[in-house]
């Protein structure tokens, strides 16, 4: 956690306490501000390549100024002129007085905010793409390590058919990696705004170049080039559609999706004292139960992931306000949730690479949480191997059901230990039965083991070639 930087002004958590340095300064003023200068940087010099009576000296004005930012007095342009856009260019102008004429020439202001925004959100995304390859790494480690310990499975919440730990976590892993590819595909569609004029119709860059219709193509195609993006959006009106921030915020969702429903499961086999989240020597589970070890970190995963997955609904009823060409009061809306997403987005991803870093298994107990299930689902492998012996199915079935109901009867009713083995050991019509070779956990695990080994062959490999060729990042946070 880092210090607020007042104590008498409210503090945004994800910024003090829970997303990372590099995300927060992506976000930064600093970072936006001086990507809307390169902005107008990349305009004047397409302009001037075009013909335009630019030159290169007012051009090198503005690259020396592009970190002169004086905040105080782009406050007061904006307190006079209400309009951050205009306050910027006055701004930028003082510091290049000899290049205040063509900055922002011909361009609306969604020209500098839209296309920074875009920058921005590709450059967030990328940072996204590397959280995910790690968190995806560390699982598949994990689920290598304990691919075949058999443990209880369960659907809705009640004992099923044995999986393996390692088959658990690569159900994990799966769900970021689907949520990878997903961003990886958003990245790959991310166009740039281009210049598009105020309505989108380009009427004012076509009069810069007098009518001439392929210059202002040309323009265009430029300028995105210099953004580092290969084409702008075929059309937009004064904004581009506000449906690629939903599109966007519907991936980061789904991450939070994928990150709550892990961090759920360890809460569960928390409770079962199966596995456990990371707890440090000195960390306080309670301040009044000395004795917790509450998983505070899932807690918080699952605490962030919903407000991140919440944003989602708010992109998309942005963009179906946004009337005709475009209206304004998606402004001060985006930026709240376009920031605030990514950082929630980090922050989760930064939780989830903590704990699976530091997950604890307990085999002992998980093995005996299996046996206290296994005599109920072992019992169709009992009945085989006594019909194989010779006994009357049908007679067997009946017997093992009036055994199966009394056991449970005695687990339920007067709280005793499962002993439905003593009771059909005890029966001479199952005495031809080897039971310790039925009751193997791993005759119930059927493929778990192997579909762990191919799991991490076929998806995980891929990716660690692809992203993680040079290492591990380490984190800028403290957890």
């Amino acid at each position: 956690m880092n210090l607020p930087v007042s104590d008498t002004a409210y503090d945004n958590p994800l910024l003090s306490r829970y997303a990372s340095e590099t995300m927060s300064e992506i976000f930064s003023p600093r970072r936006r501000i001086r990507t809307w200068r390169q902005l107008w940087v990349i305009l004047a010099e397409s302009q001037r390549e075009l013909g335009l009576p630019i030159t290169q000296e007012q051009i090198d004005a503005m690259k020396r100024g592009l970190d002169e930012i004086d905040w105080q007095r782009a406050a007061d342009y904006e307190h006079r002129l209400r309009h951050d856009v205009m306050a910027h260019v006055h701004a930028f102008g003082d510091v290049c007085p000899n290049a205040v004429g063509i900055i922002h020439l011909g361009a609306t202001s969604c020209y500098v905010t839209d296309n920074a925004d875009l920058i921005l959100m590709r450059e967030a995304m990328r940072l996204l793409v590397l959280r995910l390859a790690v968190i995806i790494d560390g699982l598949a480690r994990f689920a290598e390590k304990y691919r075949d310990l058999p443990c209880l499975g369960f659907t809705h919440f009640q004992p099923a058919q044995p999986t393996t730990v390692g088959k658990r976590a690569c159900l994990w892993a799966y769900d970021f990696i689907m949520d990878l590819r997903e961003l990886e595909h958003r990245l790959k569609e991310l166009k740039a705004r281009g210049v598009q004029g105020t309505t989108g119709t380009q009427a004012s860059f076509l009069a810069l170049f007098q009518g001439d219709h392929d210059k202002v193509r040309r323009l265009n195609s430029l300028v995105c080039q210099k953004m580092g993006f290969p084409q702008s959006y075929a059309l937009t009106g004064q904004t581009y559609s506000r449906k690629v921030d939903a599109q966007i915020l519907a991936v980061l969702a789904q991450i939070a999706g994928s990150a709550h429903k892990m961090a759920t499961d360890i809460r569960l086999l928390a409770h079962r004292k199966e596995i456990e989240e990371p707890f440090e020597k000195e960390q306080v589970g309670s301040s009044a139960m000395a004795y917790k070890r509450n998983p505070m970190r899932c807690e918080r995963i699952c605490a962030l992931a919903r407000f991140l997955a919440s944003l989602e609904s708010n992109a998309v009823a942005t963009h179906a306000v946004q009337w005709l060409e475009r209206t304004l009061d998606d402004s001060a809306n985006r930026r709240l949730v376009l920031p605030q997403a990514f950082l929630a987005a980090d922050a989760v991803l930064i939780l989830c690479r903590n704990v699976i870093s530091g997950l604890v298994v307990y085999p002992r107990v998980i093995a005996r949480h299996l046996n206290e299930e296994l005599p109920f689902m072992a019992t169709e492998n009992i009945l085989m191997a006594a019909v194989a012996a010779g006994g009357d199915r049908q007679e067997l079935h009946e017997r093992i059901r009036r055994h199966s109901h009394a056991a449970a009867a005695a687990v339920k009713n007067d709280g005793k230990p499962n002993d439905l083995l003593e009771r059909l050991r005890a029966d001479p019509a199952f005495s031809a039965v080897d039971f310790s070779a039925e009751l193997d956990p791993r005759r119930f695990i059927g493929r778990a083991p192997e579909q762990v080994d191919e799991f991490v062959a076929e998806l995980v490999e891929p990716i660690r070639r692809q992203y993680l060729r040079e290492g591990i990042p380490e984190e800028d946070v403290h957890v």
